[in-house]
């Protein structure tokens, strides 16, 4: 069991979970663990545009400083830019300041290794004990403690890097963009890079002021981008979450075209110019049966994970899979990147719309997807997935749905709330089974909590 990590670092209330005195406890303890060698050891730290990230960065400083870290600080970055930069500038440890697509009163601690990659199980738990211990003979003493200094340039060497991921020739001339950043960390970068590839470049979300990340903008809600992508006629929207490793494409007409269809894009167009490395890509329990047809169709297989973008790339660095991830919008392509990017998932697929020189809509519709609902059911305690109500209606719901359809019951690893997912070609049993199950659950989540 694992007291304070989840499936994405660790996450939770800004000065409740997320206090600085466990912020100062972390770097702490991944100092220590990451410190392998006779040299000054670094750590970089990125952050997103929350009001809590002020008080967590600080305490981070003062944990890593306090054992001997030399200590890096980008401001506010993208998630895998931190990521790659853990790598290009040799630090010992990374990390990313940031509760991703959740509201401004939750903040989180993600930690990359010095290869770019997220900590496995095994390196969390050892970090874990560290907290929870008494550190203080492991303290450096005053001639030995680390320094702090912030990186300016990591703008430009994170925009450079995302450029070249696209063939030198191609360029964005002629294309009408609308980029929505959430008001979150790749406010700057996102624009900025597109801009730089000649697009004409319309921005929503960039005004961050600690408050307002993921609020009303953003891939988790799309509608401010869908207005503006038909009010200015774009060629395409954009939209990031808060920590900008997740992305949602608007097309021309406004429809949304989320990462399962961003992935069929990239596999199908990859696997005709012979790029992927396996026959086929990786995704998780969620992803749309649809999207497995279609690859079905084209020759290629779908292997599917736990839900979380961590477990599909274990899953493509054990068997070498160069492209997973999420429908949620984690596109992991591991020719470029160490975990999800936003931008460049995005960029990959306008390189695709620009060779093929089709709208947006006729390049992104590549399947038709099957009905699938997704509900949740928030819980105060206990384990109500564990009641026999509830054990039973997931058994009756999967034998109604039979082979031709999908029924998935998950805890969330990140909030207390457990997600109905049914699909499956018939959209009034795939409701009906839905909403058995979320009335199962409901109630016993009330008899929990009572």
């Amino acid at each position: 069991m694992r007291k304070y990590f989840g499936t994405d670092g660790i996450r939770g209330r800004a000065n409740g979970l997320i206090t600085p005195d466990l912020a100062l406890r972390v770097g702490q303890a991944a100092g220590l663990i990451f410190q392998r060698g006779d040299y000054r050891h670094r750590v970089i730290i990125g952050k997103d545009t929350r009001l809590s990230g002020y008080m967590i960065e600080n305490a981070l400083v003062a944990g890593f400083t306090s054992v001997g870290m030399d200590v890096l600080l980008l401001g506010p970055m993208p998630t895998p830019a931190v990521a790659m930069l853990t790598r290009s500038m040799r630090c010992d440890l990374g990390v990313m300041i940031s509760a991703s697509h959740n509201p401004y009163e939750d903040n989180g601690i993600k930690l990359f290794g010095p290869d770019g990659f997220k900590l496995n199980d095994d390196v969390e738990l050892e970090i874990e004990a560290l907290i929870d211990s008494d550190l203080t003979q492991r303290l450096s003493g005053s001639a030995t403690l680390g320094r702090a200094k912030r990186i300016e340039s990591a703008d430009a060497r994170y925009i450079e890097f995302a450029k070249r991921t696209l063939p030198r020739q191609l360029d964005l001339e002629g294309m009408r963009v609308v980029i929505d950043c959430a008001n979150g960390a790749g406010y700057k970068v996102a624009p900025e890079a597109l801009w730089e590839l000649g697009a004409e470049v319309m921005k929503i979300g960039v005004e961050p002021n600690g408050f307002n990340i993921n609020h009303d903008v953003g891939s988790t809600a799309p509608d401010a981008l869908i207005n503006k992508v038909r009010e200015l006629r774009a060629d395409i929207g954009i939209a990031l979450d808060g920590d900008a490793d997740r992305v949602l494409i608007v097309d021309e007409k406004g429809q949304k075209i989320d990462g399962d269809q961003l992935m069929g894009v990239v596999a199908r167009s990859w696997k005709d110019d012979g790029r992927l490395t396996q026959s086929g890509i990786v995704a998780t329990i969620m992803s749309n049966l649809g999207l497995e047809r279609y690859l079905g169709g084209l020759g290629l297989d779908l292997v599917r994970t736990a839900v979380g973008d961590r477990y599909v790339l274990e899953h493509m660095r054990a068997h070498g899979f160069n492209l997973g991830g999420e429908q949620s919008g984690h596109i992991i392509m591991s020719d470029y990147t160490t975990t999800g990017d936003g931008l460049i998932a995005a960029l990959q697929l306008l390189a695709v719309v620009k060779r093929l020189d089709k709208p947006v809509s006729e390049v992104c519709h590549c399947f038709e997807p099957l009905p699938q609902v997704l509900k949740n059911v928030r819980y105060k305690s206990g384990a109500p997935l564990q009641e026999s109500s509830v054990v039973q209606a997931i058994e009756a719901g999967r034998e109604r749905l039979g082979a031709s359809g999908r029924l998935i019951i998950r805890p969330s690893g990140t909030e207390p709330v457990i997600r109905v997912m049914a699909e499956g070609d018939n959209s009034d049993l795939v409701n009906l089974v839905v909403d058995d199950v979320v009335d199962a659950v409901t109630r016993a989540a009330s008899k929990v909590a009572a």
